[in-house]
């Protein structure tokens, strides 16, 4: 095995080996370490206190990161989607790889400058290194895998939620726009308070006063809350079919062998047994 093969194998290889998991799991544990010290650094009592211990886990970041990304960039053409010529670019405008890529290059494109509005910025985009998980947790790809297999049925209830907000608003906009025009002054305006009853989050700060507004007001309540339990259990759904599939894929040579035990099989030949 080359040392290329061997650099992919552990860091893409599927089932990940022994040193592959160890590995994937440092880096995921790493990606924690990171949000956890980007919230720690919002705390002025902690920044000021743990200002050197929160530099030296952004070094040791951006250097296990940038080579992380570096390792996969020129171990990509041993996948064959990825071979020469070219396969390398390929790999690099990949989303998995932009992700990669964006975890590092604002860190190390301000160890270039002091500007402190850039560092300001920085700040915000480690959090962009969470994104990463995704590679490394089986539920996240899972839920990805939902959303692109039920893409189309939730742009059509996203298109029927759009509809449903509008003919509100407007509605709510002609029962109320008289009695309360500093507050429903538009049907834009009013799209606020469609939004916030249809999420029947309900803040307050847009109310109906007469009686046909708090009327609609309250069939768009539960209209809301329909229009949401629906994608809801279509996606509960999917996913639960989805990590049926999972465990169905991972387990079925050990089923199979167990189906053996479990029928009238010989357990050294495999053939069935005369009753």
């Amino acid at each position: 095995m080359t040392a290329r093969a061997a650099v992919h194998r552990l860091l893409e290889a599927s089932p990940p080996t022994r040193a592959a998991a160890a590995v994937r799991a440092a880096l995921a544990g790493l990606i924690v370490i990171n949000v956890a010290a980007v919230l720690a650094d919002s705390v002025r009592d902690v920044h000021a206190v743990a200002l050197q211990w929160l530099r030296a886990i952004e070094w040791v970041s951006v250097a296990v990161f940038s080579a992380e990304y570096l390792l996969r960039l020129w171990a990509a053409p041993e996948q064959p989607r990825f071979g020469l010529p070219f396969g390398r670019l390929r790999w690099a405008l990949t989303p998995s790889a932009l992700v990669d890529l964006l975890a590092v290059l604002p860190s190390l494109l301000a160890m270039a400058s002091l500007d402190l509005r850039t560092l300001r910025l920085v700040r915000l985009a480690r959090l962009f290194r969470i994104a990463k998980l995704g590679r490394y947790s089986l539920a996240v790809q899972t839920l990805f895998a939902v959303l692109r297999s039920k893409a189309a049925d939730l742009l059509s209830l996203l298109f029927v939620l759009v509809i449903l907000l509008v003919c509100a608003s407007t509605l709510m906009f002609h029962l109320e726009g008289e009695a309360q025009p500093d507050v429903f002054s538009s049907i834009p305006a009013t799209m606020w308070w469609g939004i916030v009853t249809l999420t029947t989050i309900g803040y307050g700060d847009m109310a109906p006063v007469t009686a046909a507004g708090r009327a609609l007001g309250g069939v768009v309540a539960v209209l809301g809350i329909g229009m949401f339990a629906l994608p809801a259990g279509l996606l509960g759904a999917a996913f639960v079919d989805e990590l049926g599939k999972l465990r169905a894929a991972r387990g079925g040579s050990h089923d199979g062998h167990a189906g053996h035990a479990d029928g009238a099989h010989c357990p050294h030949c495999g053939k069935a047994l005369g009753r």
